[in-house]
């Protein structure tokens, strides 16, 4: 992949087997750059994020790929990830930078709002994330928009991420503007999650 291409960050199923995943996401992660990755599970019982984190920071860690989880604030030093993807604007992310140091990762997922996310900058965000970019029957029916993310790289120096129903041709449309697509039923919901990433990101190569 070209150096001034977007990165590929990969977003866990929201459910999945520990005894089978962790092999497939292996394979994936072996199969094209892969540049972050966020556990983002479903469920709320402690005892399986504490196993499904444990077996997937091993995998990424091992390929020296970063592990965010997303909303779990408190399970990052514990668990011995990098950081937290949060997806309610509303967390004090000013008091978690503070409390969490400058090196952990702390990303923000802040919708259609261009004002959510240059105040997620401001309170020391690392990087912004908007969607669902695609249609899709889930949430609102809000997506974000391409001049969204056209402004952004223009104006703001901050990275952004791209996520939600992504397809090729929303992929080579927003290249020139995301520094990163986040990717997960896009490829977990297909038979072969590697010849779908690779057909994803085709229009990157």
């Amino acid at each position: 992949m070209p150096d001034d291409q977007p990165q590929i960050y990969l977003i866990t199923p929201p459910t999945f087997e520990i005894e089978t995943f962790p092999q497939i996401l292996a394979r994936v992660l072996d199969s094209h750059p892969v540049a972050c990755l966020r556990l983002a599970l479903a469920t709320r019982d402690e005892d399986t994020i504490l196993r499904s984190a444990d077996a997937l920071r091993e995998i990424a860690h091992a390929r020296d790929i970063p592990i965010v989880i997303a909303d779990h604030v408190l399970m990052v030093e514990r668990l011995g990830l990098d950081g937290v993807h949060l997806s309610d604007t509303t967390k004090p992310l000013r008091k978690l930078r503070k409390d969490m140091g400058a090196d952990a990762i702390i990303g923000s997922f802040c919708g259609t709002s261009q004002h959510d996310g240059i105040n997620a900058g401001e309170a020391g965000a690392d990087y912004v994330s908007f969607g669902p970019v695609g249609q899709t029957a889930l949430g609102d029916g809000q997506v974000a928009p391409h001049d969204l993310f056209e402004w952004w790289s223009a104006m703001i120096e901050l990275p952004v991420v791209a996520e939600g129903a992504l397809n090729r041709d929303l992929i080579a449309g927003l290249a020139p503007v995301a520094d990163f697509f986040a990717l997960g039923d896009e490829i977990w919901a297909q038979p072969d999650p590697v010849a779908a990433l690779m057909d994803l990101t085709q229009p990157l190569r």
